[in-house]
């Protein structure tokens, strides 16, 4: 059984109401980074997936992509286009020969002004729509403003929204500061699920990593998420493995499910077997599926079509002929 129809069967979605503030557990959590180098440098080379297996992950890991467009020269049109890329990520021969219908990303994700017209263009499909808000992506804007922003996100009608957090909070180990406006945007957000962004590059400890994640999804984050991509190092294996055992015990303390979005520097078919095997090894197979599980790497989705073209025809196509992101 190929991990896609494995995957199905054991599909669950997120779904996570949030704990008090537990201080004493968070100053608990301490990172060995030396041990994270090392799980994690081993991991490439130790788990790889060839022949009709490999064909099956590149599928997962293109049905995991948020594809998204966050430029200040972003109009309705580059929208629209985004939105038919969505739907249809890869070439109809492709499609064909693969015997699969439906193939189509995690979700198409857009700057607040531009969700209407990202709604209106996958009308008809499954694919939600996500905005960043909160001011990103550096959450310097007032408090007010902020909370405001998710409001009108969730009333264009965004189904995911994607909040960047004040880092200062995590810098100064402000948990109660954190927790407090984490939870303001959880209430604002509605029922749309919140994906929390917490800039991992600018944290400077993976155990700055760790506790921000626990306090993210103790305020009610059903994401966490790396990093906006605009950071100088953004989504790496050593913070992604922080963050998902983070959640592993979470969820194990509390029967809440979190989801996690490593984002930005991504671009690599094999980079994205790497994360889902560290997924699926870390957090069993029930994450390794969209609901559970994102790619915030637009960039990700050419090269995953070349490699699922070259592993059905045994010859590397052109880049021009598979998506530009």
């Amino acid at each position: 059984m190929s991990i896609i129809s494995f995957a199905r069967e054991h599909r669950q979605e997120v779904s996570n109401p949030g704990i008090p503030l537990d201080l004493e557990w968070i100053h608990r959590l301490r990172v060995n980074r030396s041990a994270v180098d090392r799980r994690c440098s081993t991991l490439p080379g130790r788990r790889s997936v060839k022949k009709e297996w490999q064909t099956a992950w590149l599928l997962r890991a293109l049905t995991c992509i948020d594809l998204t467009t966050l430029d200040g020269a972003d109009t309705p049109g580059n929208v629209h286009r985004l939105c038919a890329k969505a739907r249809n990520p890869l070439r109809q021969d492709i499609v064909e020969r693969l015997e699969m219908a439906d193939i189509t990303v995690g979700a198409v994700c857009v700057y607040p002004a531009l969700v209407e017209r990202a709604v209106k263009a996958l009308e008809g499909s499954r694919i939600p729509v996500a905005s960043v808000a909160a001011g990103f992506p550096d959450g310097l804007t007032p408090m007010t403003t902020r909370v405001d922003e998710v409001r009108r996100a969730l009333e264009a009608g965004a189904a995911e929204i994607d909040i960047v957090v004040r880092r200062e909070w995590i810098l100064t180990a402000n948990w109660e500061a954190l927790h407090d406006e984490i939870k303001a945007f959880r209430e604002a957000a509605g029922s749309a699920h919140l994906k929390v962004i917490l800039g991992t590059g600018n944290l400077g400890t993976l155990t700055h990593v760790a506790r921000a994640s626990l306090v993210a999804m103790m305020a009610g984050a059903d994401f966490i998420k790396t990093s906006t991509g605009r950071e100088s190092v953004n989504a790496t294996l050593p913070v992604s493995l922080v963050m998902v055992r983070t959640l592993r015990d979470y969820c194990r303390q509390t029967g809440n499910v979190v989801g996690f979005k490593p984002a930005g520097g991504i671009r690599k078919a094999k980079d994205s077997l790497a994360y889902l095997s560290l997924i699926r090894e870390e957090l069993g197979c029930r994450w390794v599926h969209n609901h559970c599980f994102r790619f915030g790497a637009s960039g990700l989705l050419g090269d995953l079509c070349r490699q699922i073209e070259h592993s059905l025809t045994g010859r590397y196509a052109s880049g021009r002929r598979h998506p530009m992101s």
